[in-house]
Order: C-alpha cells, then sequence, then structure tokens
C-alpha cells in the first residue's frame, strides 16, 4: 500500500538488511527502523514494533534468517526458534513460521543455511501479500451483494474492530483487503472503526483507510452494538490471531462481544484470515487457546500528541490503580457467520473449513 505516494510493504530486506514500519509510533508519527540482531527481533514482536498474526510469522522468519547469516549451526538455529517463540503466545502464524524455517533447514548444510532462511522468509511475505490479495477478492463479493440491494449511492456500512490492516500483514490486510478492494471498484462503502482499547489499535485502521481514500469514522468499543441496534451496520468484518479446526476465532479482545451484537441483530459477521492462521492441531479455543496477558500500563495509560505536538503518555486512571490487560478473546464458531480465507469462503466449522483445505485437515 501506499504511504504519502510511495510504495511499502510492512516489512521487506534491502542490501543485507531488515527493515520494518515501527508501529509503536503510529498514527501520530510514520517511521521506519532497521532490525538486525535476534535479541532486536524478539523485541521488535514483543512489545509490538510489529503486530498482527502475518507479520509477526514473516518478521520471525527473517529473524531466523539474520542469525543463520551469522551462526548456521543446530544449535544457533534452536536458540532462534525457542528465542522467538517465546515472545507471543496467541498468534499461531509465529510458531507456523518458525516450524517452517526449521524443517526446511535442519536437513541442509550449514553453509547453505543463510541463503535458504533468507528465500524462505522472501517467499513467505510474497505468500502473504497474495493471500492476502484473495481474501479482497473473495470478500468483495459479499459487499457486492449487499451493495446491489441498497438504493444506488447509499453506502455498504461495515464494521472492524482492532486492526487487521496491511499493517498487521504484510499487505492488504485481511479484514481491510475487501474494503479496498470495494474502493478500488468504485462501491461506496463506509467503515466504522472501533477505537480497540487499550492501545487504540483503532487508529492504525482509520489512518489506512484515510491513505487510501476510504470513507470511515472512528467510534469508541462500545458503539457498535448501538449502531446494529439502529440498522447502521450491515457487514462486520475482523481479523483473527488463531483459529481452530472447528471455527472457533481468537482475535483483540472485545470481538467475542461484536458477534454477540452482530447475532442479536441479524447483521452478518465474517473473519477474513490466511491459512497460516488455522491451528489445525486446536480444536475448542475457548479451552485450548493461551491468551495473552499483557502489562497494565497499556491500559492505564495511553499514548497521543500532546498540545506541543510531541508524542507521550498520559495516565487514564487514578494513581496507584492496576490495570487488567488480557489481550484477546475466542468468539466461537456459532457466532461467526463465516470465514474469508485465499480459497473462498466457508462456513466457520469443521466441514468447511475441510472444504477449503482438504490437505490439511487431513
Amino acid at each position: 500500500m501506499k504511504v504519502n505516494g510511495t510504495d511499502y510493504r510492512s516489512i521487506w530486506d534491502r542490501d543485507g538488511q531488515v527493515e520494518i514500519i515501527d508501529q509503536r509510533w503510529l498514527p501520530h508519527d510514520f517511521r521506519t527502523v532497521a532490525i538486525d540482531s535476534l535479541d532486536e527481533f524478539a523485541v521488535a514482536i514483543r512489545d509490538m514494533w510489529v503486530r498482527g498474526a502475518p507479520l509477526i510469522g514473516v518478521t520471525a522468519a527473517y529473524g531466523i534468517a539474520r542469525q543463520m547469516s551469522r551462526d548456521p549451526s543446530d544449535g544457533a538455529l534452536q536458540d532462534a526458534y525457542e528465542t522467538l517463540d517465546a515472545t507471543r503466545p496467541t498468534a499461531i502464524n509465529l510458531r507456523w513460521a518458525l516450524d517452517r524455517a526449521r524443517a526446511d533447514l535442519m536437513p541442509l548444510a550449514p553453509g547453505e543455511r543463510a541463503e535458504a532462511a533468507l528465500a524462505l522468509a522472501r517467499r513467505l511475505a510474497d505468500e502473504d501479500v497474495e493471500c492476502n490479495r484473495l481474501i479482497g477478492v473473495h470478500g468483495l463479493k459479499l459487499i457486492r451483494e449487499i451493495a446491489a440491494k441498497k438504493p444506488e449511492g447509499e453506502p455498504v456500512r461495515l464494521l472492524t474492530h482492532c486492526n487487521a490492516g496491511w499493517l498487521a500483514t504484510v499487505d492488504w490486510g485481511t479484514a481491510t483487503s475487501p474494503m479496498f478492494h470495494a474502493k478500488d471498484a468504485g462501491i461506496p462503502i463506509h467503515v466504522w472503526v472501533d477505537e480497540t482499547r487499550p492501545r487504540n489499535q483503532g487508529g492504525l485502521t482509520a489512518w489506512e483507510l484515510g491513505a487510501h481514500g476510504v470513507p470511515h469514522t472512528y467510534i469508541t468499543d462500545n458503539a457498535g452494538g448501538h449502531l446494529m441496534q439502529e440498522g447502521m451496520v450491515d457487514l462486520v468484518i475482523t481479523g483473527t490471531d488463531r483459529t481452530t479446526s472447528q471455527g472457533d476465532v481468537c482475535n483483540k479482545i472485545g470481538t467475542y462481544l461484536k458477534a454477540l451484537a452482530a447475532k442479536d441483530n441479524g447483521v452478518p459477521f465474517y473473519v477474513g484470515l490466511p491459512s497460516s492462521t488455522i491451528d489445525w492441531t486446536v480444536r475448542d479455543g475457548l479451552k485450548e487457546i493461551p491468551i495473552e496477558d499483557r502489562g497494565g500500563r497499556e491500559v492505564t495509560h495511553i499514548q497521543g500528541t500532546l498540545d506541543d505536538g510531541s508524542i507521550g503518555w498520559v495516565r487514564v486512571t487514578p494513581e496507584g490503580t492496576e490495570g487488567g490487560n488480557p489481550a484477546f478473546d475466542v468468539t466461537p464458531a456459532r457466532l461467526v457467520t463465516g470465514l474469508i480465507t485465499e480459497h473462498g469462503i466457508c462456513e466457520a466449522s469443521t466441514e468447511g473449513l475441510a472444504s477449503m483445505f482438504p490437505e490439511r485437515a487431513a
């Protein structure tokens, strides 16, 4: 996607250096930074310089590649695997990418590993871009169907939660990809963007949509249900950090409440996901997915642009009050209308996922 007229991915390599968009500063300031050491890759993932399940996976693959360029031994490969795997527990793409890297590299002679690891990281990045593009192509069909039933010129009104945009992937995004495709196809849309406390990642979605010329409104997390009751939401699309083999969806905290409101008001609730986000080893999301518990300061403080133009943190709670911060929740498959994958749209069920990915389901 474009930033100030220049094409960017969220991660790239150039002249032996890996660079990322440092998302800690968005949407207030656009900064890029090079990351090189294994510790820097671990910090970038753990402290959310990069975020979003697909991007985390690709970043880990690049971390393996940089480590192999220094020390391609078996011990260094295993150490890099364990260090990066320990950074974030919920998003399955992290383990998926690390498993692919280890499986590809272990059979090779040490002298062959650095080149092979870099090639794999680049391939995973390209695969992610294409998967997300196709999610947009398939999701566009849903928007077209709704648009066809509306009076001419009236926008399709979508609601999304957290940021499942191109910043959370390598490009296009998952939930936002159908929105970008609809805009490019000339279909009028309007997006309700949840703020998504505590890190206000809806601000990233608003930044992306604004850059692409998509009409949108930034709303509080608690406004979505009211908008659905008033008939002002035609479709909900979110992303996911891990989807179980039966279609349960684990996404940013608050997603479950949106799904409940959508179910109660007859609003279709769809989830965009690349197949790398499906955990085929897990069935019951409530019982089996580990939920990351992040630091309380993310709840008690908020980052923003201050009156003097600087970027800073402000405490919003009484001094001494602790913040509880479960980062994700699980939306049971029964509340999900459908899953938008790179292979097409399916029911959120074991059978639905098997119809899209028979070789993986087997």
